[in-house]
This record gives structure tokens, C-alpha cells and sequence, in this order.
């Protein structure tokens, strides 16, 4: 059981920041896994009233406030014409709406949870972090920094040419993926992103060109046998290692079936 002992709607980014540097502060998202926790509080931090709810879209950007919820996510026209619908088909099978309706993206970033879906989708695009104190980083440097004091502002996707597919293994629809995969061509390079492995989300470019003619049927084949040979899995309650493994080769392949442009191409098994 979580027990609050004081309770703060901040009212700017520098109050909250400042409040969050004693040990004992802890920020407040959707409360879905704080609430949990069996932990004292000294200082809870509400952002609710700095106007961070909203996606903003311009000619060149998603600015993705740290409050906005997984179900606007969902639902946000622009962002899943851009992602080809991904956006929407990473998070679909989080819960349930309820969840969705108070789950914030901003939680699911900061917290770099190794089941997170929401993590995997978004380092297969164009994505940055906005923190308070440290200012813009990329998303795939922030996923391998330590824990600190700082705020999570804002996530930035750059609207960066692309295409976008997103698949997730699961025992049940709702429950925590077994494995996860974004994968992507954005600005012409190929971008594949494992998670649930069990582990935070994980990138891999094609470092030995093998998709650098396009997707066919035997570079598909040859992708994720490469994939399987560089993402490291383990296992846990809901599945073994080597099933992973499995699981990072077959969704390899049906992720860059479903990304190729030819016929032919998304009619690969």
C-alpha cells in the first residue's frame, strides 16, 4: 500500500522540478503502477495543471505532452496516418480502455519497463525526449540512461518519410507481451525494435546492409536470422529464452512482409 503524505499540483515545470530533487517526491502519472507499490511518498507531484495532456501536430513534428494518455495515443488521426496505424496497434492490447483512459505515455517512457510496448513503437521512429533539465535527448540514449531527479516534458516524433509496422506476441490478448516488434523504414534506413525480451526495448539497424535493396522474400529470411543472433532474450513466467528467439525470427519476418510495397512482397508467409 502507497501512503502520500503530501500532495502538490504543481504550478510550472521549475516547481515540480525542484519539489522532485528530495529523495522522498516521486511524480504522479496515471497512478496505475504507483498505486501498487507498497511505499511512503513524502511528496507527490501533479502535473495536471501544466497543460501537458495535449499532442500538438505541425508540417513537421508530433509534440507528445508527457500527460497525454495511451488512449489518445490510440485514437490520434495524425499520428496513426503517419505510423500507418502503429501507433494505435502498439498500445490496443494494454489492458483495456479503462487502463488506457489513465495510463500516461509520459509514465510509460520514464518508467522504461522492459514489457512496455509504448517504448518499443516509439524507438522505431524519429523520437526524442524533452526533459526539464537536460533538454532534447534522443529516445534511444534516454532508454539506457540512468534514473534521476529530472521531468519527462515532452516526447518529439519527427515527421521523418517512413513506414511503420507493429506486432506483438502475447498468451492472452490483454496480458504483458512475450515479445514485442516495431519495425520501421524511416528516412530510408531500417529500424528494428525488440521488447519484452524480457528487457527494455532494444534497437537493431542493419549494420551489414542486408535489407539495403529492399525487402524481398530472401532478405526477409536473412533479416531475422540476423536479428535472432543479436537480440539477446532470457526467460521468465511466460516464456522460455529459446522461444523468444523464435519468436524475434518470426515476427521479423511478417513485420517486413507487412512493410513491403509490392504484392508479392506482403504476401510472404
Amino acid at each position: 500500500m502507497i501512503n502520500i503524505q503530501n500532495y502538490v499540483q504543481a504550478e510550472s515545470l521549475e516547481e515540480a522540478y525542484q519539489l522532485n530533487q528530495k529523495r522522498s517526491a516521486r511524480i504522479l502519472g496515471g497512478m496505475l503502477w504507483l498505486k501498487m507499490a507498497n511505499c511512503t511518498v513524502g511528496t507527490a507531484i501533479d502535473l495536471c495543471r501544466l497543460g501537458l495532456d495535449t499532442i500538438e501536430e505541425t508540417d513537421s513534428r508530433f509534440s507528445i505532452g508527457a500527460m497525454v494518455s495511451l488512449r489518445q495515443l490510440e485514437l490520434h488521426p495524425g499520428l496513426n496516418a503517419y505510423t500507418n496505424g502503429a501507433a494505435a496497434q502498439a498500445v490496443q492490447d494494454i489492458v483495456g480502455v479503462q487502463f488506457r483512459n489513465m495510463a500516461t505515455v509520459g509514465g510509460s517512457v520514464w518508467g522504461r519497463f522492459g514489457f512496455s510496448d509504448v517504448l518499443t513503437f516509439l524507438l522505431s521512429a524519429d523520437t526524442s525526449v524533452e526533459l526539464y533539465h537536460k533538454g532534447v535527448v534522443p529516445l534511444e540514449t534516454f532508454v539506457s540512461m540512468k534514473y534521476d531527479r529530472d521531468l519527462l516534458v515532452r516526447i518529439l516524433i519527427n515527421k521523418t518519410p517512413g513506414r511503420f509496422v507493429y506486432q506483438a506476441m502475447r498468451n492472452q490478448r490483454t496480458d504483458f507481451p512475450v515479445l514485442a516488434c516495431a519495425l520501421s523504414c524511416v528516412g530510408g534506413e531500417y529500424r528494428a525494435v525488440y521488447g519484452a525480451r524480457p528487457g527494455r526495448a532494444m534497437l537493431l539497424r542493419d549494420e551489414e546492409g542486408i535489407l539495403q535493396n529492399g525487402p524481398c522474400a530472401e532478405s526477409a529470411e536473412a533479416f531475422a536470422a540476423y536479428a535472432a543472433r543479436r537480440i539477446p532474450t532470457g526467460s521468465n513466467s511466460r516464456a522460455g529464452a529459446k522461444y523468444r528467439t523464435h519468436l524475434v525470427s518470426v515476427l521479423t519476418k511478417r513485420s517486413l512482409s507487412k512493410l513491403g510495397d509490392t504484392r508479392e512482397e506482403r504476401s510472404w508467409k
